[in-house]
């Protein structure tokens, strides 16, 4: 593990160039939980992630000559903010190798602060290739995004900053993708409070880690595949593996489902902006992946807010037709005038507001003289759903319900 004295080196470089992000106490994830649980916005940070701790303190500790060369890194997004913020303190030309499928705001993001954004690769570590061949081939500084004592050290002190606000921690929930961030509040974790226990969280579509972890011995992964794309690391870097064998206590998984639900919990309960990678210990903690005592104190880290917005409106869309807040339907009528008017009066009757509308009347599935109507409406719940159905059943409606 990472020596403590290097960490907290690493928190002298960072003072007045991060922010201290809040530590706060989340009740309505408390109540759900039975424990207390404590968030660590590291969403809010500059950047909108933590990644901004490791790589302005890689950059800070490089020589003339590694800075005068210009710097390039790899990355799904969120390392790449945090090495083009540093590189350009320091007036250092910064190139950033990212997959072809990294969203939109996070590549917008990289060139707003200066840096030359290229897109490479299905995923990261084929992002990662180009970059190191990039690197041989214009002598180039690479800033690796995990594999790095300081870039971990920079990450390390998020456990700092958690332990200076609240002494006694039981669990540390913590995202794992390439481990960076795990070794690093791990190092500092078992130096300061050795009976606090780690537990680490994957994607189920990026868990070569987990599965590492649980053989003894480091196996890449096939592919990747999750809406977590800040921790979609398909293969295992063999220095933060055996750290995290050193200092992690538990690996678990969540699936893209489950994250989907984390970030419409932290949205709606929270009122936080959190992306995938940043919502698996949230996730965790809701689908009850790991035990815990009644009572305990439970730190997860939002470890970043750096979501496309597309992907959080589909997130949302869905969710609201989970929780029962939204019904959509196709109801089939007799193409004459008033039959619609007939079906949205039944609707106002029941306090269904219609949201969307679209009438066809064309469709090869009609009989002739009839018309499918497809309606979104807002609802309560289950049993709003339900009274909606039993109405239309009782006058005669064929309907379907669409997802």
């Amino acid at each position: 593990m990472i020596d403590i004295q290097e960490i907290k080196k690493a928190r002298e470089v960072l003072d007045g160039v991060i922010l201290k992000t809040p530590f706060t106490k989340a009740p309505l994830l408390s109540n759900v939980c039975d424990a207390n649980i404590f968030l660590k916005k590291e969403n809010l940070q500059l950047t909108g992630a933590y990644k901004i701790r490791g790589a302005y303190n890689k950059i800070k500790n490089l020589t003339d000559d590694e800075k005068s060369r210009g710097v390039v890194a790899a990355s799904a997004g969120n390392h790449a903010q945090g090495v083009a913020y540093s590189s350009k303190i320091f007036n250092i030309p910064a190139t950033i190798i990212m997959p072809e499928a990294t969203p939109l705001l996070k590549v917008e993001n990289t060139k707003n602060l200066g840096a030359k954004v290229i897109l490479k690769g299905g995923n990261y570590d084929e992002a990662y290739k180009e970059a190191i061949k990039l690197s041989c081939e214009k002598n180039l500084t690479f800033i690796h995004p995990f594999a790095d004592d300081l870039v971990i050290a920079g990450q390390g002190t998020v456990a700092l900053e958690m332990l200076e606000e609240l002494q006694e921690i039981d669990y540390i929930v913590v995202p794992i993708g390439g481990g960076g961030l795990i070794s690093g509040i791990g190092s500092a974790i078992k130096q300061l409070s050795p009976k606090t226990r780690l537990i680490g969280v994957v994607a189920s579509g990026a868990n070569a880690m987990k599965i590492s972890y649980e053989k003894g011995c480091p196996i890449d992964g096939k592919s990747v595949r999750t809406i977590a794309d800040g921790i979609a690391v398909r293969d295992v870097d063999k220095k933060n593996f055996n750290t995290i064998c050193e200092v992690v206590d538990e690996i678990v998984e969540v699936d893209d489902e489950e994250i989907a639900n984390a970030i419409l919990f932290l949205l709606e309960k929270q009122k936080l902006i959190v992306e995938g990678g940043g919502a698996v210990g949230v996730a965790a903690l809701l689908h009850h992946k790991f035990k815990f005592e009644k009572g305990s104190n439970i730190a997860t880290i939002l470890s970043g807010g750096n979501i496309d917005v597309q992907m959080l409106s589909v997130i949302i869309e869905k969710g609201l037709i989970k929780s029962n807040k939204k019904l959509n339907l196709m109801v089939t009528l007799i193409d004459k005038p008033g039959s619609l008017k007939k079906l949205t009066d039944i609707l106002e009757e029941l306090n269904a507001n219609i949201i969307q509308i679209d009438y066809n009347r064309v469709s090869a599935t009609l009989s002739f003289g009839d018309a499918h109507v497809t309606l979104s409406l807002e609802t309560k719940n289950q049993d709003h759903q339900q009274d909606i159905k039993n109405a239309l059943n009782k006058e005669g409606y064929q309907h379907i319900q669409l997802v």
